[in-house]
């Protein structure tokens, strides 16, 4: 089994930038022809310029039926199959403690980041995986398996996505396969807040000593859709550096790390 995919076609959600455009260049390299989509055209465009390799970018806002289907639908029309998803997208408008949200933080960050995933697998299962199988990949994150100050409301949607990977691999069990991948921090846009102004500090606690790359997150999304991942379905991969284990330093004392 091999990590090649020639021949097969993937969708990205939130592909523009970041962890998003990374899987996008990484199935690529592995021979997938791929499909980006961000919230407008002009974004989708400019990252599938950046593919070396057959790509296809859709304006597509994550959480809108009409949108989600639209580019099912000229997936299909240019690729013939939709082998793969990966449900990247995400937000966060609701930064702070969770009692001072209001039900418009609330609803749109669950839209983004909970309904998207489960809109976005519907399509494909419906209009080809179901027939055909296929594999999903959901982004949640590490915030989704603990907790953390301000990140209250953007950890809960990610814990409802790893709850809903497990679902959906049982549902959609035995031709679908889905798993989630959970980055740490990553060097992206989204994520600026938890490392731009204290990144070597970051640094040094974690047990692998540096923040993530985006290319970090996109190696363990190519396997995960992947024949060498043909008999992995529902389960979580951690990809962040050791972070989630806890403050290394103390620990490398003894040795001089």
């Amino acid at each position: 089994m091999t990590t090649e995919l020639t021949g097969r076609t993937a969708i990205i959600t939130g592909a523009s930038r970041g962890i998003g455009l990374a899987i996008g260049q990484r199935l690529a390299q592995a021979g997938a022809n791929v499909v980006l989509t961000s919230r407008d055209q002009q974004s989708a465009d400019a990252a599938a310029a950046q593919i070396d390799g057959d790509a296809l970018g859709v304006a597509a806002h994550v959480a809108e039926d009409d949108a989600a289907q639209r580019c099912v639908d000229l997936t299909l029309e240019r690729f013939g199959s939709i082998d793969i998803l990966v449900n990247n997208a995400g937000t966060n408008p609701a930064f702070g403690p969770l009692i001072d949200q209001d039900h418009g933080r609330f609803a749109k960050i669950f839209d983004v980041n909970l309904w998207g995933p489960l809109l976005w697998t519907s399509c494909a299962v419906k209009s080809w995986m179901g027939e055909h199988g296929g594999a999903v990949v959901n982004t949640a994150s590490i915030g989704g398996m603990s907790s953390a100050p301000l990140m209250g409301m953007y950890n809960a949607t990610k814990a409802a996505l790893i709850h809903v990977t497990k679902q959906l691999a049982l549902e959609l069990s035995p031709g679908v396969r889905v798993n989630a991948i959970c980055p740490g921090v990553v060097r992206t846009k989204l994520a600026e807040v938890l490392w731009q102004e204290h990144e070597q500090a970051l640094s040094t606690t974690m047990p692998l000593g540096r923040i993530g790359e985006p290319v970090d997150v996109a190696d363990a999304v190519a396997f995960l859709v992947s024949d060498a991942a043909s008999w992995i379905t529902g389960q979580t991969l951690v990809v962040d550096g050791g972070q989630i284990l806890g403050d290394a330093t103390g620990f490398r004392a003894g040795h001089g790390g």
